[in-house]
C-alpha cells in the first residue's frame, strides 16, 4: 500500500556512493519519492530508476534555489514532504517514527526537526555543538519552502507549530569527504557563495527571512548566532568560534578526527571566507558588479 501521508524528495549529483544506502534505510516506508538530480554521469540515475524513483533534471545554482526548484516541479500528492540529502541515512529509530507516522494525529503541526549524527571520516563528531543537532527536515507541501534568502547554507522555512523529534535521528556520512582534497575542494567552493553572501549582507542586497530569536527554534537561534558571526571583526572571529567549539563545546573529547574536523570547518573554512570578504571588498570593479547585479555569485555543489 502506498503511503499517503508524505513523499521522499532527494537532491542528487554523482551519489552513486550514498543513494542506494539511502533508499536502502527508507526501504519499507513505502513513500514516493521524488529525485531531482543536476546532472549526475556516474549510476546516480540507474538506481533512482531501479528504486523507481520520479527523476527530473535541474541545473545547480545553489542548493536553496535547488530546493526550492525541487518542491515546485514535482506533482506532490501526500499532505508532507521528507526532504534528505543524498548522503544522509534514516536511522531504524527514525524510521518507526515514520512507519507510525499519520498526518491526522498531525494536524496542528505544519512542520517536525529531526536531530542528525554527523560523522567525518568515520568519526561520529558528537561534541562541539554537532550534537543534537537539528533541521527541519519534514514539513506540510504548500506552507513549508526554501529560504533563498541564503546562498549557501539551505534551510527550509515553515509558518506555524514546530515540533523537534529528539529519540531518533538521521545519520549524515558524506564518504566522498574520507578524501581530505575532496573536503577541501568543496568547501573552497563553499567559501565562495559564502564570502559573496557576506558582502552582499554588507551593501544590504540580501536580508534575514527568519527574526533572530536566542530562545527560538533552532533555524531562529542559528539566525540569531549569525546576526552575532556578522558583528564580530574578520580574521579575529575563526579563532574564537574554533576555540569556542574545540574547548568551550568540548569538541577535544572528538579525538582526532574530530580535531582535523573542527579545526577546518570552525577555524581554515571561516578563515578563507574572511579572506575572501577582504578580496572582494577591496576590489572596485568586484563590488560594482555585485551592487550592479546581485545575481551574479559562484555556483558549488556537493
Amino acid at each position: 500500500m502506498i503511503n499517503t501521508h508524505y513523499t521522499f524528495i532527494i537532491l542528487t549529483y554523482n551519489e552513486e556512493l550514498h543513494l542506494q544506502r539511502l533508499l536502502n534505510s527508507i526501504k519499507g516506508l513505502n513513500a514516493n519519492i521524488c529525485i531531482l538530480d543536476s546532472g549526475s554521469t556516474d549510476l546516480t540515475l540507474q538506481i533512482a530508476e531501479i528504486a523507481g524513483a520520479q527523476v527530473k533534471q535541474h541545473t545547480f545554482i545553489n542548493h536553496p534555489q535547488q530546493w526550492h526548484y525541487a518542491l515546485e516541479v514535482f506533482e506532490i500528492k501526500t499532505p508532507w514532504v521528507i526532504c534528505i540529502d543524498a548522503d544522509q541515512i534514516v536511522t531504524a529509530e527514525l524510521r518507526l517514527q515514520l512507519l507510525n507516522f499519520k498526518d491526522e494525529e498531525h494536524q496542528d503541526i505544519n512542520g517536525i526537526y529531526f536531530n542528525r549524527k554527523n560523522y567525518f571520516k568515520g568519526k561520529w563528531i558528537k561534541h562541539g555543538g554537532y550534537f543534537p543537532f537539528y533541521l527541519l527536515k519534514m514539513f506540510r507541501y504548500g506552507i513549508g519552502y526554501s529560504d533563498l534568502n541564503e546562498n549557501m547554507d539551505h534551510r527550509f522555512i515553515v509558518p506555524g507549530k514546530t515540533v523537534l523529534w529528539k529519540n531518533s535521528c538521521l545519520v549524515e556520512e558524506n564518504l566522498k569527504e574520507n578524501n581530505i582534497s575532496f573536503w577541501i575542494a568543496k568547501h573552497n567552493r563553499y567559501s565562495d557563495l559564502l564570502a559573496y553572501e557576506e558582502v552582499e549582507r554588507r551593501l544590504k542586497l540580501r536580508t534575514q527571512t527568519l527574526v533572530p530569536k536566542l530562545w527560538g527554534s533552532p533555524d531562529e537561534h542559528t539566525a540569531w548566532l549569525k546576526q552575532l558571526w556578522w558583528q564580530m571583526p574578520l580574521f579575529v572571529r575563526p579563532f574564537v568560534y574554533f576555540i569556542y567549539r574545540y574547548i568551550f563545546r568540548l569538541g577535544i573529547l572528538d579525538g582526532r578526527q574530530g580535531f582535523i574536523f573542527h579545526f577546518l570547518q570552525a577555524f581554515w573554512f571561516r578563515l578563507i571566507v574572511d579572506i575572501k570578504i577582504k578580496e572582494i571588498v577591496d576590489a572596485p570593479v568586484m563590488k560594482k558588479n555585485i551592487t550592479d547585479n546581485p545575481e551574479i555569485k559562484p555556483h558549488a555543489r556537493n
